[in-house]
Order: structure tokens, then sequence, then C-alpha cells
């Protein structure tokens, strides 16, 4: 039976799709981008009017480097549409209200006002628009680069870019900001600022609050500064934080919103600092620094370390929004979550540890604003089937679950479970568990299928990881042998 997953990802994601172009009646490209981003349970509704003949002559019209999505298996394999109401999305952030949590990162996908009209016309919520400063700006070429799987092109996992801040002049940026506050009074636009000194935090934060703004974004976190004493060297500095958030707090009236560099052992100790100064949110996380070696990173020549984002970042944004999210001293401040969000689910985790809204930067620039369809879609579908009324009522809701490392149960345990019917006799399961796990699997030849030697076996499921049909799965949890 085909995976459907697998399928879609084959997709190449086309601008106006050839294969829904040759469907009068439905969006072959809608149904297989639905899946792509985890939404295989709506994605029916895109081909429901279809006929098998325009499926076919989807087929047909598909490009692709190696052989067509097969769109009408992949239909097939759909479930029903689900029917009902949808819940609204809407949440308020430092009581500002928000039509869904999703917003655009300070960064290359918001660097003008026809940009971000586009996404808010969209369906974007807001914007953190491109940090602006007073400084001259000059970016390198290439500035991007990017690492893919298994050396396929367009596809990638970790995205390093070089890029800093608004190359615009300072009096254009905040008059965009200006404009789209105007246009779109509706949507939440915040701006990203930074400055060297504390005159020209203060300056910045005030224009920001004159052009409309409903917040300010203070960027202590970007890794690519070529001046010293901007970016994320002020964002490793808790004394600095202090100072810099305070005199903006004490200049406008707006919600102030430090941004937090995940380039530092402890972030809840910027965090606090930051809290401690009057922050009414927090952002986190800015890029990682980082290398990579390929021709791509290369510029005139030269190499340096930059910022690494892409859903290979996320557990890692993660870790840092619960490290404050569970500090004491950090429960009132709200939070504002950065870092590998790709799909609704992505999302929703960052919405569990605490976050009241999510800023997508990486995903746009790889798939497009379209993206926020399935997001939201994702999100309103989940909250129905759970009968979530509200979304604040999922903010923080997995934080009572986390526990240290030393208080977590270590008597019991849950074995694999082997679904031979699944099981294609490939043997990756016994080679990982023999050769990185505990000897708790023998491959037989005659079967082609795994032995299980449960005296040996601890529970460490890396052959279920491992699996690539999904053959294995968890058991029940049952004591530890003696």
């Amino acid at each position: 039976m085909m995976n459907i997953q697998e399928e879609a990802a084959r997709c190449l994601l086309c601008a106006d799709a050839p294969c829904s172009r040759a469907c009068k009646n439905g969006d072959p490209a809608r149904t297989v981008r639905s899946v792509r981003f985890g939404n295989q349970a709506l994605a029916r509704q895109w081909v429901k009017d279809c006929s098998e003949e325009e499926l076919v002559a989807a087929e047909k019209a598909c490009i692709h480097y190696d052989f067509p999505i097969r769109i009408r298996e992949l239909v097939k394999a759909l479930p029903e549409v689900p029917s009902g109401p949808l819940p609204s999305l809407a949440i308020d952030f430092c009581g500002i209200h928000c039509e869904n949590p999703f917003f655009l990162a300070s960064s290359a996908v918001c660097t003008n006002y026809e940009m971000v009209a586009r996404a808010f016309q969209a369906g974007w919520a807001g914007v953190f628009y491109k940090t602006i400063c007073l400084q001259e700006i000059k970016e390198v070429s290439p500035r991007f680069d990017a690492v893919h799987v298994n050396g396929a092109h367009g596809d990638f996992f970790g995205f390093r870019n070089m890029e800093q801040l608004s190359e615009n002049p300072v009096d254009e940026d905040f008059e965009i900001l200006r404009r789209l506050k105007k246009d779109f009074p509706s949507k939440v636009v915040v701006a990203s600022i930074m400055g060297r000194e504390e005159k020209e935090w203060v300056a910045l934060a005030k224009r920001a609050e004159e052009a409309g703004c409903d917040a300010v974004e203070l960027n202590f976190s970007c890794p690519q500064m070529r001046q010293a004493g901007m970016g994320s060297d002020v964002g490793q500095d808790p004394e600095l934080v202090i100072f810099f958030t305070a005199a903006v707090k004490r200049s406008v009236r707006i919600p102030v919103i430090p941004k937090m560099t995940p380039n530092i052992t402890h972030i809840s100790d910027i965090g606090t600092a930051a809290c401690f100064a009057g922050a009414d949110a927090i952002s986190a996380i800015n890029t990682i620094k980082s290398v990579t070696m390929g021709d791509g990173s290369e510029v005139n020549g030269s190499q340096t370390g930059s910022g690494y984002s892409g859903r290979a970042v996320k557990p890692i944004a993660l870790r840092h929004i619960l490290s404050m999210a569970l500090h004491p001293l950090m429960q009132k401040v709200q939070y504002s979550g950065v870092g590998g969000i790709e799909t609704w689910i992505d999302a929703l985790e960052f919405i569990q540890l605490g976050c009241r809204n999510v800023q997508v930067c990486t995903a746009v620039m790889q798939y497009g604003y379209r993206i926020i369809e399935d997001l939201t879609a994702g999100l309103k579908h989940y909250m129905a089937v759970r009968g979530v009324e509200k979304l604040s009522d999922l903010v923080g809701e997995r934080l009572p679950q986390f526990r240290l490392p030393s208080n977590l149960d270590r008597d019991t345990v849950v074995y694999p479970k082997f679904d031979t019917g699944k099981c294609i006799g490939c043997g990756r399961c016994t080679i990982s568990c023999a050769d990185g796990g505990h000897q708790a699997l023998v491959f037989d030849a005659g079967t082609r299928k795994p032995r299980f030697i449960g005296p040996k076996c601890v529970g460490c499921h890396l052959c279920r990881i491992v699996c690539p049909v999904g053959a294995i799965s968890s058991s029940k949890r049952v004591p530890k042998r003696a």
C-alpha cells in the first residue's frame, strides 16, 4: 500500500501547478500539499468533485524529475473529509488581539510593503518586520546555504544564512510599517529594532510607536552582525539586556519583546534579566551559530560562521522555550516561539510549551506564504477533534509533564511490538540493534523476519525508530525484570 506521506514528499510544490490546471473541478496540488504538511485528514476535499479522467489528466500534467506523482492512488488512500464546525484560532498576545497565532519572523520574508501585504492577504495574522537599525547594512553574495537530504536539490532540513538587517533607509521602513497598520488594521505589526547604545534603542522604539506599531521587538540575538556590541553580543550579557530593555520600556507604551539568542548555555539567565527589566513577552529563538562547508557557503573564496535555521533546529528551540517557561521567575511573561516551524504540528508543540504565537521564516522561504492555509486548517481540525474551543486552552498544557532526568520513571519498561504483516524483511532493525543497541534482535534469513530475544531487550526503541515501514510499535509499560 502506498505511503501517502512519502508520495506527497516527492511533490515539487510547483507554482501555478500544471496538475491543478488540468483539473476543472478540483485542485490536486492543494490535496498533495495538504498531505505534505500534515493534513491528510482534510486533503480529499480539494478533489472530491474531480472525475477519474481529470485525475488522469492531472497525473499526465505533473512536472517531475523522475516520474509523476501518483495522484489517483494517493487520493484513493485518503479518508473521507470530516464535517462540522471548526473553532476560531483567535488569541490575545500582550493584550493584542490576533486572528490566529501565525506570524512572519523578522527576516528576508518581510522586507517591504508588498511582501507583507501579500502575506496578510493570504491569512497571516501578523509580522515581526525585518530588523531596523541606524547603521548602513551591506549584504554579501551569496548569503544562503542549505543542508539537503542525501544531496537532493530543493528539499532541505537545515538552512544557513549570512543575512543581517534591513537594507532599506530607516525612514522608508517606518513609512512601510505605518502603511501596513493603516491598510491592515486588524493585523498585528511588530517593529524589530537593533541599536548600539541607549539613545539608538530609544529613538527606534519611539519611531515604531509613532508609526502605529502594535509592539516592538528588541533584536538581542542576530548572530552575524559585523559590528561588535550588537546582536547576539548583547543577548549574551544580562546587564546589557536589562539596561536596553528598561530604557525602551521607559520610552514607549506599546509592549516590548526582547528576542533571545540560542548561542548561550543558560537562556533563562538572559530571559530573567529581560523580565526583571519589564519585558512584556519574549521571542525565542534566533538562528544558531553554525558552519557549512559546501561551495554555496563561499563569499568570493572566503567563508564564515553564521546562523542556522530550518526544521533541524526545532528541538533546540523547544528546549529553550521549555527552560524559560518552567523558570519560577518567568511564569508571567508571554512567549513567541521561533525555530523550525513548518507544519501545524510544529506550531502546536510550541503552543503546548507556553507560546501564544509562533513566528515562521525558513518554511516560508522554502514553500511560500501559501503554507498559512495548511497551518490554520490543521490546527483548527486538531482542536475540533479534541473538542478544544479556545486556542488559549492549549497554551502550556504540556508543561506539567516535564521532569528532571533524576525524576523520571526508571523502574518500568516498554518493549517493542512487531507487526509481521507490515514487515517487508529489510532487516534494518536487526542491524541497528546489533551494532547500536543491545543485541536483542536476530535476523532470520529463511523468513526474512526479525526474531526477538526478550531477556536482552532494554526497551530503548532504536528498532522502532529505524524501521522504514512503521512495522514496530510500542507495547504496554510493565515493571522491569528483577
